[in-house]
C-alpha cells in the first residue's frame, strides 16, 4: 500500500475509534464517564489484533485485546453484544465492564463474516461488592469487589437479552446508571460497525482489509527501528507499592529489560508473590503498564497498536503479583500498581535511553523526571449514591521545560469530576480543590505541582482510598529533587495509603496529591547585576 493511502487509510480507522469513544462519553448517565471520561474505544481485526485505538485511558486499551480474544473464543457472530469484567477472562479489574461486538462489512448483519471488532470499556461507579464504589481498599478475594461477569450476550442477533441485563443492574446499588451506561456503550460499539460498513463501501473490502495488515506492519517497524537505535544489554530497576490494605509494608516490584537487537523483554523475575490485598495484579494488566512504558519512548507519530507492541515480550511467574490468579482480589492492582510497574519499567529504560541521546545527533534527551505515579483513587457512597474519582497530581520535568501540574499521569488520562456536576449529583460539598505548589520537586526545571481536594460529606457515608507515593517520593532526573509525597486525612487524621472506614455526617475528607520530580540541578541565584556570584540554589 503506497504511503498516502495508508496515512488516510490509518486516519480513518483512529476516526472510528474516537467517534465511538466521543458517542459513550456524550450518552452515558454516570458522571465517572460522562464527565470523567473513564473510558475507552477501539477497533480491532477479525484475529483480535488492536488496529485503532482513541487517545482514552492507557490501562483501558492495552488489556482489550483479551477481553476479545475471550469473545472470539467464545463463537460470538455479527449481530451481538458481549459483555464481561472478569480479570482472570480478559478483564482489567470488576469496575471496568467491556462490550465487544464482532462487525461484518455491511455492518452489524447476524451471520455476516466477521472482519473486525468494536470494543468499548468504561469504569462503572458500582458493580456490588462489600462496599459503595466496588473499589473496597481491604478486599481478600475477587468474590468482595463485586459482580464476576464471565463473556456473555448482552445483545443476540440485535435483541437485548433483559435477562442479563437486569441481573447486572440488580446487583448494583445504582442500577438506572448501570443501564444507562451499558447502553451508552452498545450504542457506541453500533456507531463504531456503521462508519467501518461505510469505510468499506467507499474503498472497497479489499483495500481495508489490507490497511488492517498495513497499519500494524508499519507500527511494527517503528517500533523495531527505536528498539534497534537503543544499546544491547541488560537494563535492571526495582519499584515498591506501600502496602495492600491488608498490611502496610512495603511490596517489592523487580524489573529486568532486555534490549537485544530490535526486541525488547520485560522480566519480573523477583517480584513479590501475590499478596493477601487488592493489589495484585491479573497479567492483562502488567502487560499493559509495558505497553504504555514502550509508547512513551516513541515518537508521537507512530500509532498506538498491537503491531506496536509486537516487539515487546512480557515474562511473568504464574501467581506472583504482577500475574496473579483467581481468587486473589486485584482491584487496586489495576489503578496503583499498574501505575509503579510502568514507573519501575520506565526507570529500568532510563540509562538505555540517555546513552542513546549522549552519542545521537538528535532524538529526545531522555526521559522525565517521575511524576506522581498513583492515581490517588477516592471512592464515597452511600445509600443509592456512589462517587468516585481519580485525582490528578504533578507530571515530572524534562529538558525541555517545568512538569505540568495537576494532571493525570502514566497508566490514566481521565479529567476531574467539576465541582458544580460533583455537588448537583451527591450530597456532598467541596471545600478546597487548588494547586499546592510546595509539592513540585526543585530543579533547572521544576516539577509539576500536586492538588488538594477537601470534601465535606453531608450525610453518613463510607469512605476507601487507595493511594500510593506516600512514603516514597516521586524522584527527579539529571541532578533535580524529588516532589513531595501525598496525604490523605479525614478531619485532619492521616489516613494509611489504602484505607476504608465509615464517614459520620459533616466529615472532611481531604487529598493531597503528589509533586513531580525536578529536572536538573538548580541554578544559583544572582544578585541584581551581579557576576560570578554564587548564592544558595532555588528551592
Amino acid at each position: 500500500m503506497d504511503p498516502v493511502t495508508l496515512s488516510v487509510l490509518a486516519s480513518a480507522l483512529a476516526g472510528v475509534a474516537e467517534e465511538a469513544g466521543t458517542l459513550l462519553v456524550r450518552s452515558a448517565y454516570s458522571s465517572n464517564i460522562k464527565e470523567r471520561r473513564d473510558c475507552s474505544a477501539a477497533l480491532f481485526d477479525a484475529a483480535g489484533r488492536m488496529v485503532a485505538q482513541a487517545a482514552h485511558v492507557p490501562v483501558h486499551l492495552g488489556a482489550m485485546y483479551e477481553s476479545v480474544r475471550a469473545v472470539a473464543e467464545r463463537g460470538a457472530v455479527p449481530g451481538d453484544v458481549w459483555v464481561l469484567n472478569d480479570p482472570f477472562a480478559g478483564g482489567n479489574h470488576l469496575p471496568d465492564i467491556t462490550l465487544v461486538s464482532p462487525l461484518a462489512a455491511d455492518g452489524q448483519i447476524a451471520d455476516g463474516q466477521i472482519i473486525a471488532y468494536a470494543a468499548t470499556r468504561a469504569h462503572h461507579s458500582d458493580v456490588g461488592g462489600m462496599r459503595p464504589g466496588s473499589m473496597p481498599a481491604d478486599s481478600q478475594e475477587i468474590y468482595a469487589e463485586g459482580l464476576i461477569i464471565p463473556p456473555v450476550r448482552l445483545v443476540a442477533d440485535g435483541e437485548w437479552q433483559d435477562d442479563i441485563l437486569e441481573l447486572i443492574c440488580a446487583n448494583s446499588r445504582t442500577p438506572e446508571l448501570r443501564r444507562g451506561d451499558l447502553r451508552a456503550q452498545a450504542a457506541a460499539n453500533r456507531l463504531a460497525g456503521t462508519r467501518l460498513a461505510e469505510l468499506v463501501d467507499r474503498r472497497g473490502l479489499a483495500v481495508v482489509l489490507e490497511a488492517f495488515t498495513e497499519v500494524l506492519a508499519y507500527g511494527e517497524r517503528r517500533s523495531r527501528a527505536m528498539i534497534a537505535s537503543l544499546p544491547d544489554g541488560r537494563y535492571t530497576a526495582v519499584g515498591e507499592v506501600e502496602g495492600d490494605g491488608v498490611g502496610d509494608d512495603d511490596i517489592p516490584i523487580r524489573v529486568t529489560a532486555t534490549i537485544e537487537g530490535d526486541g525488547l523483554t520485560v522480566d519480573f523475575a523477583g517480584t513479590s508473590p501475590a499478596v493477601p490485598g487488592n493489589v495484585n495484579c491479573p497479567r492483562a494488566v502488567t502487560r499493559s503498564a509495558c505497553c504504555f512504558a514502550l509508547r512513551v519512548l516513541l515518537p508521537d507519530d507512530v500509532p498506538a497498536n498491537d503491531g506496536t507492541y509486537a516487539p515487546l515480550t512480557v515474562r511473568t511467574e504464574p501467581g506472583s503479583l504482577v500475574d496473579a490468579r483467581r481468587p486473589s482480589a486485584v482491584v487496586a492492582g489495576n489503578v496503583e500498581t499498574s501505575q509503579r510497574i510502568a514507573d519501575t519499567v520506565l526507570a529500568a529504560l532510563a540509562p538505555a535511553l540517555a546513552a542513546r541521546s549522549q552519542t545521537a545527533q538528535s532524538g529526545p534527551a531522555g526521559l522525565p523526571a517521575q511524576g506522581q505515579g498513583t492515581m490517588n483513587n477516592l471512592i464515597i457512597g452511600g445509600r443509592g449514591w456512589t462517587y468516585y474519582e481519580t485525582l490528578g497530581g504533578g507530571q515530572g520535568a524534562s529538558s525541555r521545560g517545568p512538569g505540568p501540574s495537576g494532571v493525570h499521569v502514566g497508566m490514566t488520562n481521565t479529567l476531574n469530576t467539576p465541582i458544580e456536576a460533583l455537588e448537583l449529583e451527591y450530597p456532598m460539598r467541596v471545600e478546597r480543590y487548588e494547586l499546592d505548589p510546595g509539592t513540585s520537586g526543585p530543579g533547572r526545571h521544576r516539577g509539576g505541582a500536586g492538588l488538594v481536594r477537601s470534601i465535606r460529606v453531608l450525610e453518613p457515608a463510607t469512605l476507601s482510598v487507595l493511594t500510593d507515593r506516600r512514603r516514597h517520593a516521586p524522584q527527579g532526573a539529571a541532578g533535580g529533587g524529588p516532589g513531595a509525597v501525598g496525604r490523605n486525612e479525614v478531619d485532619g487524621v492521616a489516613l494509611a495509603p489504602k484505607t476504608s472506614l465509615e464517614l459520620a455526617a459533616g466529615a472532611v475528607v481531604m487529598i493531597r496529591t503528589p509533586g513531580g520530580g525536578g529536572w536538573g540541578s538548580p541554578e544559583p541565584s544572582r544578585p541584581p547585576g551581579g557576576s560570578g556570584w554564587s548564592g544558595p540554589t532555588a528551592s
